[in-house]
């Protein structure tokens, strides 16, 4: 048996040597042979003009436009907030026009919205007010261009107004639209002179800052000077017109009726035409009454001879 192990411990290092054998390193090729069997990386492509930007993209990428200038320094705060509104020193009368005028456009505006989403609206129309693009009173600003049928505000043309508003909505509205004339700020929006709703793509979406969100309206106001609070210099002064909207410009006031005097009817007689007519004044004869007394006294009175 001890004869036996020793060849079997024999043929395993004979069978390990061999393996070894095969584990050996290959020598490395030439580096020629290695870019002889490489090929070679294509050169890259040249760099697009600049007007891959308005191109159109591959399926499944988006494209991409070139950035427009910053309208403002890029230090610059995107949001400024306006300064508290004020009605002191106002008429009564100017007051509550201004009041009404505001709460109608709160109201047919945002008549949905959280009681912050009304507050934006209003903060639009008193941001308008200070600047020198739009009218200087409220009620001018809710109903501008409603006499040419381009209303700034839509529900000052489209017949709207024609719906009578719900009570508790009214009142809401109304409260927002006090809050905001006695000094409350509604600040997100910042100096907004604009917005829309998420359901339309305005023109000048795309030429305005967007300054804030809310509820369902994007507020914008304008790039450069005249978005910064150096452009809102227009003081308001009461003065407000008569709310609603506008007497359209293509509607002609009618003028009185002038009644020509009749003329006299033709079959009538030359010698009544003149009647009414008044008469030349005639003067009096000098003539005396007849005496009424007897002969017997005509001498009476007479001195004795």
């Amino acid at each position: 048996m001890a004869v036996w192990g020793a060849v079997v411990l024999a043929g395993g290092v004979l069978a390990a040597q061999a393996g070894l054998r095969l584990l050996a390193p290959v020598p490395a090729p030439p580096p020629a042979a290695i870019d002889r069997a490489i090929p070679a990386a294509p050169r890259p492509a040249p760099s697009p003009p600049a007007s891959y930007a308005l191109a159109s993209p591959a399926r499944g990428v988006t494209g991409t436009t070139p950035l427009p200038p910053l309208p403002i320094a890029g230090s610059a705060p995107t949001t400024a907030p306006a300064r508290a509104f004020s009605l002191s020193g106002i008429a009564p009368v100017d007051r509550g026009r201004a009041l009404d005028c505001l709460a109608t456009a709160v109201y047919y505006e945002a008549a949905s919205e959280s009681d912050a989403g009304q507050q934006a609206v209003a903060q639009v129309v008193l941001n308008r007010v200070r600047h020198p693009a739009f009218p200087a009173t409220i009620c001018g600003v809710v109903y501008q261009g409603s006499e040419r049928s381009v209303c700034q505000f839509s529900f000052a043309c489209d017949g709207a107004m024609a719906r009578a508003p719900a009570r508790g909505g009214w009142a809401r509205a109304t409260r927002n639209a006090a809050a905001v004339l006695n000094g409350l700020v509604y600040t997100p929006v910042g100096l907004a002179t604009h917005y829309h709703t998420f359901a339309v793509t305005p023109a000048w979406n795309r030429t305005l800052v967007m300054t804030d969100a809310v509820g369902a309206h994007f507020f914008h106001r304008w790039k450069g000077f005249w978005g910064t609070a150096a452009a809102f210099v227009q003081r308001y002064r009461g003065g407000e017109p008569v709310p609603g909207p506008h007497l359209r410009s293509t509607q002609a006031v009618p003028e009185a009726a002038t009644t020509p005097p009749a003329p006299p009817p033709p079959d009538m007689r030359d010698r009544y035409v003149t009647s009414g007519a008044p008469l030349a004044p005639v003067a009096p004869e000098q003539r005396l009454p007849e005496s009424t007394i007897l002969d017997r006294w005509k001498d009476s009175g007479r001195p004795l001879r």
